[in-house]
């Protein structure tokens, strides 16, 4: 198992065209709206109270605990993001509110280290007797991923103390030595953060934590069982509906061969297992990891990124089974895929990882936000025929929703949107000491600088990326360095020239895992063109996948196309793939903010030649169209109305 480490958003600088702009958004328009949010500032939106239950819990106010259980990782994924944005650029006056947030929090902390503001202020004598439905560890995790954020952007360690006496706290609590509860989150969370927090401090016992917590899971006797025993609680399941495998804790981690449960905590479980597994070179739980990935992408990936098809439960069901219609795909489950597979690049570097990761970002991470950051998905399914869900009381009842919303009572999604595309210049680069190898694992205009024998060198990448595939670096520095740049060749290119310093290489001969790696002495000046073949691909999928039979996606780069009423009309299922379409992508810059899109020929019913039966023998006339593709993260910013991705051939 190999072992690269995650180049810093510290020494990146992104000056892309698409996600500058989407950073850009993030900075003036979403961190101030969201935190508008929070203190209830938004008119004609769902109340979120964050702000309040931390000032009920300070003992500032009088009142009530309002919201979820888990209320406070909102506030908490609020500030990880304005770390990130204060990394990004100074900003003095968004800088002193989340201090006086920060204070805010330190004054609901209890006097033993406590901090949840749920059972501060609602149940004060229950702590710790539900782990498997109150998301105590689950907003710990937050608050840990906060409080490193804004240390390492701000060097104000405040929060960081904060958080640390909140794990000493839970580790006189919970682990495997006597006296103790040999507990573990019902959500998993709190793993992924606690490595991020030793990464910080050095302090083993937080290493430990995170691995008691990882193998600890699904052992029996099941812990979840025994706490509800000591309760009281005659039900054995989650709120009653749903088995351990919700939870991922039906078996021991190391013993589950499928992509099981509650999506969101799947992949968060399985970041912090990723993580683990690199720190410790723990080949058997990297195994682990390395059979559920190879499940989920197998067998249970929407072509989107979008994974947990089903609402109950917001989870897995079984291989194959991806609705499009009904999808639930969950917005913070396409975050958490993101964060699982850069987690995975770092054990074992292969194209396969950031592949996955760049289809969930462009396009099941980024439908989840309106273009102008102010409007949220929290379900994106893969059609939608607005009549059925406005009409039909099945629909109406779920998530599925035919336009964003500003704000709702369970808004995980829109700050985890925010503090992703905040701190994207962390999945960008990564570097193997061992072997001197710097990789390129997204292709997006940046700097990045790596202190490399004794000297600053940086690489810059320039790009119109994802819009075509000709991406240029440039090497800058005093001396000389010898290392390896090893730049990704996406799974979706056929093929792909590189020349470096204006000389043609041959690809195939220096290729390794998807990566063409390019080991030389560099000098400053140094420039390489990478140039990806991008057409307009086909899409088919697996005949099982019952969904998507007979039907066809348009996808070209890493984009994900659909059809919209819009564009094309009503009733879109109606529409079929010409056998020649003649696809052709160019380049609008009056669409959605500046988009590709395709067109191409294809063919639908004559309504004229409709006698008015609802049924007939008589064969349906077709008329030839000309069909117009937007990507799919760009949909419902314009009119309401139908839209699907497969299309039938």
């Amino acid at each position: 198992m190999k072992k690269t480490h995650a180049i810093s958003m510290k020494q990146v600088t992104i000056n892309d065209l698409f996600w500058g702009k989407q950073q850009k958004l993030i900075l003036e328009n979403v961190i101030p709206f969201q935190w508008g949010a929070l203190n209830d500032a938004i008119p004609d939106i769902e109340p979120s109270h964050a702000i309040e239950n931390f000032r009920i819990a300070a003992g500032e106010k009088q009142g009530d605990y309002y919201g979820r259980v888990f209320q406070d990782s909102d506030l908490a994924k609020w500030l990880e993001t304005v770390g990130y944005a204060l990394t990004l650029q100074k900003d003095e006056a968004l800088e002193q509110l989340a201090d006086k947030a920060i204070e805010l929090i330190g004054r609901a902390q209890q006097p033993d280290g406590y901090l949840n503001t749920y059972f501060t202020v609602s149940k004060p004598g229950q702590r710790w007797t539900n782990l498997r439905d109150d998301h105590e560890l689950y907003c710990a995790g937050h608050m840990i991923e906060a409080a490193v954020s804004y240390y390492e952007a701000t060097g104000k360690s405040r929060l960081l103390d904060i958080v640390i006496r909140f794990v000493e706290h839970i580790s006189s609590v919970l682990g495997a030595e006597p006296g103790k509860k040999r507990g573990y989150p019902g959500h998993p969370e709190i793993e992924l953060a606690l490595m991020k927090l030793y990464r910080v401090t050095g302090d083993k016992r937080h290493l430990e934590l995170c691995s008691y917590f990882v193998d600890e899971r699904g052992q029996h006797p099941h812990f979840f069982d025994l706490e509800a025993d000591e309760r009281g609680d005659a039900v054995k399941l989650h709120r009653g509906r749903y088995p351990y495998s919700y939870s991922q804790s039906h078996l021991p981690v190391r013993e589950q061969l499928a992509t099981d449960g509650h999506s969101v905590r799947a992949m968060y479980l399985y970041s912090g297992m990723a993580d683990l597994a690199a720190e410790l070179g723990d080949a058997s739980l990297f195994n682990a990891c390395r059979e559920l990935w190879s499940n989920l992408i197998g067998a249970r990936m929407y072509i989107t990124g979008g994974i947990g098809s089903s609402e109950y439960g917001e989870a897995f069901t079984f291989d194959y089974d991806l609705p499009n219609d009904i999808a639930y795909a969950e917005t913070c489950a396409s975050i958490g895929l993101v964060f699982w597979a850069h987690r995975m690049l770092q054990c074992d570097t292969r194209n396969e990882y950031a592949d996955v990761m760049e289809r969930a970002l462009y396009n099941g991470v980024m439908s989840g936000m309106s273009l102008d950051g102010k409007k949220y998905f929290y379900v994106n399914p893969l059609e939608i025929w607005p009549e059925s869900c406005e009409l039909r009381e099945d629909r109406k009842r779920s998530r599925l929703k035919t336009t964003r919303q500003h704000w709702w009572g369970c808004a995980c999604c829109p700050p985890n949107i925010a503090r992703l595309v905040a701190s994207l210049g962390d999945y960008i680069y990564s570097y193997n000491p061992t072997n001197r190898e710097w990789f390129v694992h997204l292709y997006m205009g940046s700097k990045v600088v790596q202190l490399l024998d004794g000297q600053h060198v940086e690489l810059s990448q320039t790009t119109n990326y994802p819009w075509d595939g000709n991406v240029d670096f440039s090497i800058s520095m005093e001396g000389q360095s010898e290392f390896t740049l090893a730049l990704r060749l996406p799974g979706w290119c056929r093929s792909a020239q590189l020349w470096v310093n204006g000389e043609a290489m041959e690809i195939s001969e220096s290729s390794v895992n998807g990566y063409v790696k390019l080991h030389r002495s560099w000098t400053n000046g140094d420039c390489v063109k990478l140039a990806l073949d991008m057409p307009i691909e086909i899409i088919r999928a697996i005949p099982k996948l019952r969904a998507a039979a007979g039907k066809a996606a348009l996808q070209r780069g890493p984009i994900v196309f659909c059809l919209e009423e819009t564009d094309n009309g009503a009733n879109l299922p109606d529409i079929c793939l010409s056998s020649e379409p003649k696809l052709t992508a160019h380049y609008e810059e009056q669409t959605l903010n500046g988009v590709s899109v395709i067109t191409g020929a294809a063919f639908r019913s004559d309504p004229t030649s409709a006698d008015g039966q609802l049924y007939s023998t008589a064969p349906t006339k077709k008329v030839p169209v000309q069909i117009k593709a937007v990507p799919y993260f760009a949909w419902c910013n314009r009119e309401p109305g139908e839209m699907q991705v497969w299309i039938r051939e």
